[in-house]
């Protein structure tokens, strides 16, 4: 294959990549070899929220542990590259000295010791507000990128701009699909950023604003201050995808005549990350009917409890004290008070009554 032809077949393999994003390992593969460089990187930027995609898993696992040593906002190296004005692609030395980069840090403590440190890099903004920047790093010893396979790069740019547009809106329309599916099933429905920015909600998400929920500049709040600071919580993990992400289900007690609710957070991980781009979960409300009270197995799934707490809150539910609860299950009552207050950290709720409250409701979601 001649250079042309790889380049025409890169091209096509970029609006490929911008509708099945799976394509983009392949292609950005492809983008540093015609960069002469090791890696190469594609990264979206909205309200210093980065979202990556990368030629090998770990050349973005590494990037993405530099921007959380070295955050967006405090990234010498990433700043100058935004701030600069060349529509086309720059090197480290377009925005860096030698004598800057032998006291960097980025450089220093990371890039270089990591066998990278030699960079192409270009900005593309875009009218949706966000920004994309495609990126090429080759080990810092291999000296700059030559001014040939920066021409063929900035050839490549235009194409990066458009398919970088056209992904943008397939995942925003994606989006509002998984919104609007689950309205169809009857559940209030929206789509978070990493941040926590509603991408998306379903009128019957919208309709518990602003009783149940608040959407505000920073994030989506919850009226109910218990379930607000889990929900605070477990947005602050969206963006940590080295920790453990569990659903979490945050109850919503009963107000001003509204039923009781459980808001499900489901963090969006991995491939999925792929279909959603920038959300960080996606968020379902059930309203539930009072009952009789639920079994441990409901409690459990519910409220994230481990086995022997959803026991201790089933019988709890049934209207037990701690002591009667302590005997049932074969423990001490110190015990059962220590996993007592572990629940009610959990559900959000202050005393033995709302937890009772709250759990008979649960027992039968409608």
């Amino acid at each position: 294959m001649t250079g042309s032809e790889f380049e025409n077949a890169l091209i096509d393999g970029i609006y490929e990549a911008a509708i099945v994003p799976e394509g983009w390992a392949a292609v950005l593969r492809d983008t540093a070899r015609i960069a002469q460089c090791r890696e190469a990187l594609l990264g979206t930027v909205l309200h210093d929220e980065v979202r990556l995609l990368a030629s090998s898993p770990e050349f973005c696992a590494n990037y993405e542990e530099v921007l959380r040593r070295i955050p967006l906002p405090v990234n010498e190296r990433a700043q100058r590259l935004l701030v600069h004005g060349r529509q086309g692609f720059i090197t480290d030395e377009d925005v860096f000295s030698r004598d800057e980069i032998a006291r960097e840090p980025v450089y220093q403590e990371h890039l270089i010791p990591a066998g990278y440190g030699s960079g192409v890099a270009t900005v593309i903004g875009a009218p949706t507000g966000d920004t994309t920047i495609v990126h090429c790093e080759r080990n810092f010893a291999e000296g700059t990128v030559d001014g040939q396979a920066i021409a063929a790069l900035d050839r490549l740019r235009p194409h990066f701009a458009r398919a970088g547009l056209l992904g943008r809106r397939l995942a925003m329309e994606r989006a509002r699909a998984a919104s609007h599916a689950l309205e169809m099933m009857g559940l209030p429905a929206a789509v978070l950023s990493l941040r926590g920015h509603v991408l998306d909600a379903n009128a019957l998400f919208q309709d518990l604003m602003p009783g149940v929920f608040l959407d505000r500049a920073a994030r989506l709040t919850m009226a109910h201050a218990p379930a607000d600071e889990m929900l605070a919580a477990v947005i602050a993990g969206f963006s940590r995808t080295d920790l453990p992400q569990l659903v979490r289900s945050l109850p919503v007690p009963s107000s001003r005549g509204e039923s009781p609710m459980v808001v499900h957070v489901a963090p969006v991980r991995g491939r999925a990350r792929d279909v959603f781009s920038f959300a960080g979960a996606i968020v379902v409300a059930t309203p539930v009917a009072a009952g009789a009270g639920p079994d441990a197995g409901l409690i459990a799934g519910l409220f994230d409890l481990t086995p022997a707490e959803a026991r201790l809150a089933a019988v709890i539910a049934g209207g037990h004290p701690p002591r009667d609860a302590a005997l049932r299950l074969g423990v001490t009552e110190a015990t059962a008070r220590t996993t007592l207050k572990r629940i009610l950290a959990k559900t959000g709720t202050r005393r033995q009554a709302d937890l009772v409250g709250l759990l008979k409701s649960a027992a039968g979601p409608r």
